[in-house]
């Protein structure tokens, strides 16, 4: 009976299939790789500095073999199973052979824990995008820092705890311009002296002749006068040309009828001293500038020689004075100019100075503050409240007699001295960009003509 299409096409296909197994030899056992060789390629472990893992073979377990045993641990706990313990940050390669000797190679790789630095930074930092990441032994930080100090502050966090740190974190970049700082310095003095006191004095010939003072003024004093007659005797006698007053602001009172003088001290000063200065700094950002507006006094040091009996050196240094102003902007990223200002005024006093060997050597009365705030551009703030208020009351008297109600005036001498200082600082910080050569700003206009215009004619020769 003859065979149908379908049964002839199945017979081929297996007889072909026949030849192709016979020419090649192959079977499903000749497929297989031979003892002693991997099944696979390596597989990768990740682990971190302290933590562990464990790798499950699906048959007996019998060799290990790792690289560096300082980066990773491998321990057989069962037959089947191997516990991976990592030590220090690195790669290593770890194989497993089974009893068969078929191996399995991994490649580990132990990173530092970066899972609590990352919470920590991020706590106390919460406002700051910050990435860590880890390669091998170093950790990178990344991302849009809002400022450099801050950046600063979150690499010395990270470098406690671990030493390998590599900062891509961006920052962003000052703006480039100049400081400029206007200030304006306001200084008002007041002193008022008040002054009293009476001196009596018995003149002479009288039945009481002397004199009381509280020593708080000076008294009027009798002086004495030397005559010699003929004879070669000499006499002294005191009269009323021979009465010295020191003091000619005192009032000098005479009655040659009861034989009594008296000088009264009675005066009231006023001072007003001003000070204004208005100087104007221009520095880089981030460098100190400073002005001075007085001058310099002679102020004399003594030298020790050294020698036994000899005159001591005395050398002169000089002391500054007037108005000073020291300051250092830093122009930030955020536009805000940080400013550190340090203004001072001093002048000479007279009234606290000290006199050696005839020379008079002035002290020095000062007036410091010194303040830092962030400011932005054409902001201004005022140091104002500085008030020195002084008041100097001397009062003396006659002991008993200067008690006494009404008269006792006579006998009692005051001087009341008051000072008040006031000092105002007001400062103005900006930014400035220098000119171009083109944009040279045209000088001061004289109302004098300094010189005239060059001319070019030439000088004649001498005889035309």
């Amino acid at each position: 009976m003859p065979q149908k299409p379908k049964q002839r096409s199945w017979i081929r296909g297996l007889a072909l299939l026949s030849i192709l197994v016979l020419l090649t030899g192959s079977s499903p056992a000749a497929q297989q790789p031979p003892a002693g060789q991997a099944s696979e390629g390596p597989q990768s472990l990740h682990l971190m500095v302290g933590r562990s893992l464990v790798i499950t073979s699906p048959t007996r377990i019998k060799r290990v073999s790792l690289a560096d045993p300082s980066i990773a641990e491998a321990i057989v706990v069962s037959p089947y199973q191997v516990l991976v313990n990592g030590k220090a940050p690195g790669g290593v390669s770890l194989l497993l052979w089974d009893e068969s000797d078929q191996s399995q190679a991994f490649e580990v790789s132990v990173d530092i824990d970066i899972l609590s630095l990352s919470e920590k930074i991020h706590e106390v930092f919460p406002n700051e995008p910050v990435q860590v990441e880890t390669s091998k032994d170093a950790v990178m930080l990344s991302g849009k820092i809002s400022s450099a100090a801050v950046a600063d502050k979150i690499l010395e966090v990270v470098k406690n705890a671990t030493p390998k740190v590599t900062s891509l974190m961006e920052v962003p970049v000052a703006p480039y311009g100049e400081i400029l700082l206007e200030v304006k310095f306001a200084e008002v003095d007041r002193t008022l002296i008040s002054q009293f006191g009476v001196n009596l004095l018995g003149l002479p010939n009288s039945k009481f002749q002397g004199t009381t003072s509280t020593q708080q003024f000076s008294p009027p004093q009798l002086l004495s006068s030397t005559s010699t007659a003929s004879n070669g005797t000499t006499t002294t006698s005191t009269s009323l040309n021979n009465i010295g007053v020191s003091n000619l602001l005192n009032i000098f009172l005479l009655r040659p009828d009861i034989d009594l003088a008296a000088t009264i001290q009675a005066l009231q000063e006023r001072n007003v001293l001003q000070i204004l200065a208005e100087p104007n700094l221009l520095t880089a950002t981030g460098k100190d500038a400073s002005f001075l507006a007085g001058g310099e006094f002679p102020f004399p040091v003594i030298q020790s020689t050294g020698a036994s009996g000899s005159f001591p050196a005395i050398t002169i240094q000089f002391k500054e004075f007037g108005v000073r102003l020291n300051f250092t902007p830093t122009l930030r990223a955020d536009g805000l100019i940080h400013l550190k200002v340090s203004p001072e005024v001093s002048s000479l006093d007279f009234s606290n100075a000290l006199t050696i060997q005839g020379f008079v050597i002035p002290a020095l009365s000062t007036r410091r503050v010194t303040s830092e705030m962030d400011l932005k551009d054409g902001q201004s703030f005022a140091i104002a409240g500085l008030v020195d208020n002084t008041v100097t009351a001397t009062f003396e008297k006659i002991p008993g007699i200067g008690d006494i109600p009404i008269l006792g005036k006579l006998f009692q001498s005051k001087s009341v001295n008051k000072a008040k200082d006031e000092l105002m600082v007001l400062v103005t910080p900006r930014i400035v960009m220098p000119l171009n050569p083109n944009q040279v700003p045209p000088g001061p206009t004289f109302p004098i003509p300094f010189l005239g215009p060059a001319t070019t004619e030439q000088p004649k020769p001498p005889g035309e």
